[in-house]
């Protein structure tokens, strides 16, 4: 018989060193030192805190509108014609009576120099009306000695008394025609007068709605100008909310380009609501500012009752481009990034959360663009504080 031929088997093909470089990370990952910890957290001192705090506020609806001049007129034609010249451009400052507009006005001179021929008329007319009752008045005073001497008939007498009469009738006629004939003139005289379009008062041209070449006709607009002045916030209410405001009462507005609320005072509530919107109109009475002008957009907080709010101290906000974050510190003081949804400002230093962070969590304030993720907050014994209301 031949021999048996044994099995082929690990150890029979790699050597004894090769079995044991082959298992040594085996028997050491069960028979070594335990692996090395993680680093704990680095540790930041010098930074400030504050809680968030659940908090009554004011509870407020926005109103929304425009800056508007307290006094603003849509310059319009009177007359019809052809537009000669716009004299000014939207943004110029103009005085009261200042020409505007200059409309052909050829019919409406033609009208006047009719009419002022017809005074003259008139008046040559009334003139020689004069001068008879004149002499009729002399005649007839003539004849009242004439008669009192017996040296002329009654006949002749009433004859001289009824042409006296007749020339004063005349007179009163032609009176009656020269004054006619002079508030035709008149009238005219404004008709040839509406050519020219001038500012009703000082004020800034705010808008330009028309050029040389239209055809203008009454009540057709073509300035907008505002009178100088303090401005307006002019917004619309709901009718819901409109109890809640009365003259005199003293709000805070948000206005394009200005950094801070602005100040405002209520001026007038426009008595009668929209129709089709069912809402009021509320004149704000703004300060004097080179910074406003009319036309900017701008809100006013209404208060119609309370609420509650998380508030946060504005200190403790990062804004990252249009996101708004902050360092929250956990139960064991580390810090995480927390990204926020804000709602109202109160006051120059506390701003509303309306999602991101919870009462009674630690913010850090002040962060500056520091990178706190999983560090360790040490804060000094005094330097946590809550937001105040």
């Amino acid at each position: 018989m031949k021999p048996t031929t044994p099995p082929l088997t690990i150890s029979s093909i790699l050597s004894p060193a090769l079995l044991l470089v082959f298992f040594a990370p085996l028997l050491s990952g069960c028979h070594g030192s335990p692996a090395t910890p993680s680093s704990a957290p680095r540790t930041i001192t010098g930074l400030a805190v504050a809680q968030a705090t659940l908090q009554t506020v004011p509870s407020t609806v926005q109103a929304v509108g425009s800056v508007r001049a307290a006094e603003s007129a849509t310059v319009s034609a009177q007359t019809s014609g052809r537009v000669l010249a716009v004299l000014v451009h939207a943004g110029d400052a103009v005085h009261a009576g200042q020409p505007l507009v200059r409309i052909d006005n050829t019919l409406a001179a033609s009208d006047l120099s009719r009419m002022n021929a017809n005074v003259a008329s008139a008046r040559d007319a009334a003139a020689a009306a004069q001068a008879q009752a004149d002499l009729a008045a002399s005649t007839l005073k003539r004849y009242d000695l004439l008669r009192e001497r017996k040296s002329v008939s009654p006949q002749e007498y009433d004859e001289v008394s009824r042409r006296a009469e007749a020339a004063q009738a005349q007179l009163s006629a032609a009176k009656s025609q020269l004054a006619a004939a002079q508030a035709a003139a008149a009238s005219a005289t404004t008709m040839a007068d509406y050519a020219v379009v001038k500012a009703p008062f000082a004020g800034l041209v705010t808008a330009r709605l028309v050029d040389p070449g239209a055809l203008a006709a009454p009540g057709v607009p073509l300035l907008i100008v505002d009178q100088s002045g303090p401005l307006q916030l002019q917004v619309s209410v709901d009718e819901s909310q409109i109890a809640a405001i009365h003259p005199g009462q003293r709000l805070d507005a948000t206005l394009d380009g200005q950094l801070q609320p602005v100040p405002v005072t209520v001026a007038e509530v426009v008595p009668a609501a929209d129709p089709s919107s069912h809402s009021f109109l509320v004149k704000l009475a703004l300060p004097a500012s080179r910074g406003l002008r009319s036309g900017i957009y701008g809100s006013v907080a209404i208060p119609v009752g309370q609420r509650t709010a998380i508030l946060i101290p504005a200190a403790a906000v990062v804004h990252r481009g249009s996101l708004a974050t902050a360092w929250v510190l956990d139960a064991n003081g580390l810090a995480s990034l927390r990204y926020l949804t804000l709602g109202a400002v109160f006051g120059d230093d506390r701003v509303e959360a309306l999602s991101g962070v919870s009462a009674g969590e630690s913010l850090v304030l002040n962060p500056a663009d520091r990178d706190l993720a999983g560090s360790r907050i040490e804060v000094a014994a005094g330097a946590t504080t809550e937001v105040r209301p």
